[in-house]
C-alpha cells in the first residue's frame, strides 16, 4: 500500500475555480452532489423528487449544502447508474442550463462544476455560470471537452472509466490511464494547474476493482495532480454492509476518512454536513489543519 500523509500544498499548487482559489493539501474540499435527473442510483434525482419545480428544489438543497460547508456544488443531469436510460443533447441542456444558472445566481461565492460528457452542455452550462467540468470520460479519446476546457480556460476533472471492468493491475492501469489523460489534456491546451484527476470509483470497476483502489489511492500522486474521490452512496458500500443507497451514510463517512488519509483533496458526496466534519476531523490529523476560513478570493472576477 502506498501509505504516508498526502500531498502537501507546495506539491500541487492552486487552482482557481469560479474566482476562489482552492489551495491544494492545505485541506479537504467538499462537493455538493445536485442531481437534475428523474432517477439517480441514491434516489435524490430531482426531476424525481420535485418535478413540478426542480430548480426551485436544486436551489433549496444547493441552499444546505452550502449552510453545511460545501466548497463546490456538482450538477448532472444524466444517471450514470448501470442500466440508466441515456439522455439525448437537448433534453439534458433542459435539466441542466436552469439549474447551473440559478445556482450560480443564488449562490455566487461556491463554484459549480457541470458533470456531463456533452460539448454543448459543457458549453451552455458555462455560459450559465459553471467554472468547472466533471469529465466522467476523461480517459477517453473524445478530445471534445479538453479543447472546451482549454478555449475557455476552466479546470475539468479528469475521471477513470472503462467499458468492461477488466484489468490486470488496476491500480497500475488506473494511474497508467489517467496519465495520459494528463498529457492529452495539454496537447489539447489545458493548463496544467488546471487539471484534477478522479480514479472513477464504481465506473467500470467490479467491488473488488473499488476497494483496491481506495485502499492504494496514494498511488494516484503521482501523477502531481489534486484527487477527486466520490464514493457516496456507491453500490461496492451497498454490497459490503448488504444495505440500500439511503442507508450508506456511515460507509460513505468511512471512505472520506480514508479516503483522505491516503490523499483525496476533494470528495464529492450527497451528505455535506456529516462529511464536512469527518472531514475536517480528518484533516485536523492528518494534514495539522487549523484554520476554518474558506478558499480564499482570487484576483479572476467570478464567472
Amino acid at each position: 500500500m502506498s501509505g504516508g500523509s498526502p500531498s502537501t500544498g507546495a506539491d500541487l499548487g492552486t487552482t482557481t475555480i469560479g474566482g476562489r482559489s482552492f489551495r491544494w493539501g492545505e485541506r479537504t474540499y467538499v462537493m455538493g452532489i445536485v442531481n437534475a435527473t428523474p432517477d439517480s442510483f441514491s434516489g435524490d434525482g430531482l426531476l424525481a423528487a420535485a418535478p413540478a419545480d426542480p430548480v426551485a428544489a436544486a436551489v433549496a438543497l444547493a441552499g444546505r449544502m452550502v449552510d453545511e460547508g460545501a466548497d463546490l456544488l456538482d450538477v448532472g443531469g444524466e444517471s450514470t447508474r448501470p442500466g440508466h436510460e441515456p439522455v439525448d443533447e437537448a433534453e439534458e441542456l433542459t435539466r441542466v442550463v436552469p439549474v447551473v444558472g440559478a445556482l450560480h445566481r443564488a449562490h455566487r461565492g461556491v463554484p459549480i462544476s457541470v458533470d456531463t460528457t456533452k460539448r454543448a452542455v459543457a458549453a451552455a452550462a458555462l455560459d450559465a455560470g459553471a467554472a468547472l467540468i466533471n469529465d466522467i470520460w476523461g480517459v477517453g479519446p473524445d478530445e471534445a471537452l479538453v479543447s472546451l476546457a482549454a478555449e475557455c480556460d476552466v479546470p475539468i476533472v479528469l475521471m477513470h472509466n472503462r467499458a468492461e471492468p477488466r484489468y490486470d493491475d488496476v491500480v497500475a492501469e488506473v494511474v497508467a490511464d489517467l496519465a495520459a489523460a494528463i498529457e492529452r489534456a495539454l496537447r489539447a491546451g489545458c493548463r496544467r494547474e488546471s487539471l484534477i484527476v478522479d480514479p472513477g470509483f464504481g465506473f467500470g470497476k467490479t467491488a473488488e476493482h473499488n476497494l483496491a483502489i481506495l485502499r492504494d489511492l496514494g498511488a494516484l500522486r503521482a501523477l502531481g495532480r489534486p484527487i477527486l474521490l466520490g464514493t457516496s452512496r456507491k453500490s461496492t458500500l451497498g454490497k459490503v454492509l448488504d444495505l440500500p443507497a439511503d442507508e450508506r451514510l456511515e460507509a460513505t463517512l468511512a471512505t472520506t476518512a480514508l479516503g483522505i488519509a491516503h490523499g483525496a483533496d476533494i470528495v464529492r458526496v450527497h451528505d455535506v454536513g456529516p462529511n464536512v466534519r469527518v472531514a475536517r476531523m480528518t484533516d485536523t490529523i492528518v494534514r495539522g489543519w487549523t484554520d476554518p476560513a474558506p478558499p480564499a478570493p482570487a484576483s479572476e472576477t467570478p464567472r
